[in-house]
């Protein structure tokens, strides 16, 4: 049994520990352990996590495969950007699944819920910015209709960043 739950303040514990976790398996290699760590401890403790659900415009959701925590996602609504030609356009800034739960679907169906979600809202649109180096990534966003529209170096810290691409999906009417 699968559940897709909205996190709140309350959930900072667990998705510092999701989130560290996640972000290490799918980006430990792309620096140094210690540029990896000083990320990791800014980005993934447990105040960055309250002070980011704390923002109406954050919307976090966990989703839960027989009752255990398996990923995470963060989308932004109306998160407009200069190379995106449309305000109302969601931003997927995270989306991570814990290695052990690859291979069920999880990451399709929390993807999926989160483009339903952004459509019940009137956006148009999403985009993201993926690591140029996982390829699993882009090829999975390019199969749900992704194109890559431009770059972006995404800043571990003040001197190691990793190249990423930017990808829009612009939604079909219906």
């Amino acid at each position: 049994m699968t559940s897709i739950i909205k996190a709140t303040e309350t959930d900072s514990a667990l998705l510092s520990e999701i989130g560290t976790k996640t972000f290490v398996e799918s980006h430990g290699h792309s620096a140094s352990k210690d540029v990896i760590n000083s990320y990791v401890n800014e980005k993934y403790n447990i105040d960055a996590f309250k002070a980011e659900l704390s923002k109406h415009e954050n919307i976090y959701h966990i989703i839960y495969h027989e009752n255990q925590p398996a990923g995470y996602s963060k989308i932004i609504m109306n998160a407009p950007h200069s190379g995106i030609p449309i305000a109302n356009a969601t931003k997927m800034e995270r989306i991570y699944l814990l290695k052990e739960f690859y291979g069920l679907k999880l990451g399709v169906e929390l993807y999926s819920y989160n483009i339903d979600l952004s459509k019940k809202n009137n956006q148009a649109g999403m985009w993201l910015f993926v690591w140029k180096e996982n390829q699993r990534a882009i090829d999975f966003y390019e199969k749900a209709g992704f194109r890559i529209i431009g770059s972006h170096d995404f800043r571990l810290t003040k001197t190691h960043s990793n190249p990423n691409h930017q990808m829009y999906l612009e939604y079909q009417e219906q």
